[in-house]
């Protein structure tokens, strides 16, 4: 089964260390060292670009009403 790789402009599922925390975030673009800029939703509802590691982002699951 092939990898997924993100690339600039698509939706990854975020997945943190604990496994618990999951959230949805816009793959901004790639930086160094397998790491990606990505855009969230912040805790105060403003949208924040963070710093992740490739390995934590996985492809979104489809979508069940479309």
């Amino acid at each position: 089964m092939p990898t997924w790789i993100p690339t600039p402009g698509n939706i990854a599922a975020y997945i943190g260390r604990t496994g618990s925390s999951r959230r949805n975030m816009l793959v901004v673009a790639e930086a160094v060292g397998g790491r990606f800029v990505v855009e969230a939703i912040g805790r105060k509802g403003i949208v924040v670009r963070l710093t992740v590691k490739g390995d934590s982002l996985k492809e979104p699951q489809p979508d069940l009403f479309a």
